[in-house]
């Protein structure tokens, strides 16, 4: 392989792992099996408590980043109803309770319509989103009040394919820039009461597909163990 000149590896990232702890981790065993630093990046952040597909590019190919994370992406995943969070997922506490008696099938499906289309979604306020050159969730998390502004978001698919409240389970399929914790927080609303994301999965970026994933350790084995050009052709 030929890690300068650029490939694309496709990760299936573990729970609670930053997509740059990812990067990171995948660095390291380049820069030790090549004897040089590369560059090394993803193409879409995953939130550490989401699970899934990450395409880590290196060397050239890191100039296809923002074409990769312009794709559609698909994601799987449980969103709990009846509470809300702070941060819209289980990262933090709940902070308010809803009644859920009232809901049934047919309002679930019916909200589930109210988001299909070209919408505007709040971004939560414990995101990487900057603001005057700060990210707004270190803000947050100082305490400081923070505005955010709605974005411009389209879901093209979305389908609920099992209940069992308080939790429905989803399949998403959306363009750049949607944040599923925003989708779980407003279908809570739509539906007259509240919901948080309790796990997510992306499976698909583009035509790229999870199926095709590898762990991190099988992706660092990989790099330790596969053949390189010359060294003269690395630099």
């Amino acid at each position: 392989m030929n890690f300068a000149e650029g490939e694309i590896l496709l990760i299936n990232k573990p729970l609670t792992w930053t997509s740059f702890d990812v990067v990171n981790k995948l660095r390291y065993a380049i820069t030790r099996k090549l004897g040089n630093r590369i560059k090394v990046g993803h193409a879409g952040t995953l939130d550490p408590l989401a699970t899934g597909l990450l395409i880590i590019c290196t060397g050239k190919m890191t100039k296809r980043i923002d074409e990769l994370t312009g794709m559609d992406k698909e994601y799987t995943g449980t969103f709990l109803l009846g509470a809300t969070t702070p941060s819209y997922d289980s990262e933090m506490e709940v902070g308010a309770t809803f009644p859920v008696e009232h809901i049934s099938e047919k309002i679930l499906n019916e909200g589930v319509k109210k988001f299909i289309g070209v919408t505007e979604q709040m971004p939560p306020i414990y995101s990487a989103i900057k603001i005057d050159g700060k990210t707004s969730y270190a803000q947050a998390r100082k305490g400081k009040e923070v505005e955010m502004k709605t974005r411009t978001v389209e879901i093209k698919e979305f389908d609920l394919t099992k209940i069992d409240l308080p939790q429905v389970e989803f399949r998403v399929l959306c363009g750049k820039g949607t944040y599923i914790r925003s989708l779980a927080f407003d279908f809570g609303k739509a539906v007259d009461s509240g919901a948080y994301l309790k796990a997510l999965c992306r499976t698909k970026i583009g035509n790229y597909n999870l199926v095709n994933a590898m762990t991190v350790e099988e992706c660092v084995t990989m790099i330790s163990e596969s053949l390189l050009p010359e060294v003269g052709s690395q630099q």
